[in-house]
């Protein structure tokens, strides 16, 4: 039998879980503030695809070869380009394409 004890950061762990799908869920999809990643960068709630940095691509998940690939194909005149033009696989870009922006300078 496992005693309580050894099981209690289990069961707070899952309260946990819970509760940060539950928030999630609660919140709108598209946030205007900043997200701090590390201390020292912001990111937008949406990334432009044609300014983003590589750390800030980075931190929707992208790998290191996505992130090149992005870089690489740059500009793009909507965010969809970046399957059009195979830069990422459809399951790659579907997670993250909600944050995704692509304004193109004048």
């Amino acid at each position: 039998m496992i005693s309580p004890r050894k099981l209690l950061p289990y069961l707070l762990a899952l309260g946990l879980s819970a509760f940060v799908c539950l928030t999630d869920a609660a919140l709108p999809p598209v946030q205007a503030q900043q997200i701090d990643v590390d201390g020292t960068e912001t990111v937008p709630a949406k990334l432009d695809i044609n300014t983003a940095t590589p750390e800030q691509l980075k931190s929707l998940g992208l790998g290191e070869n996505y992130v090149r690939r992005v870089i690489a194909g740059r500009p793009y005149t909507a965010k969809n380009q970046l399957v059009s033009r195979g830069v990422l696989p459809q399951d790659a870009y579907e997670p993250i394409k909600e944050r995704l922006v692509a304004h193109h300078s004048s």
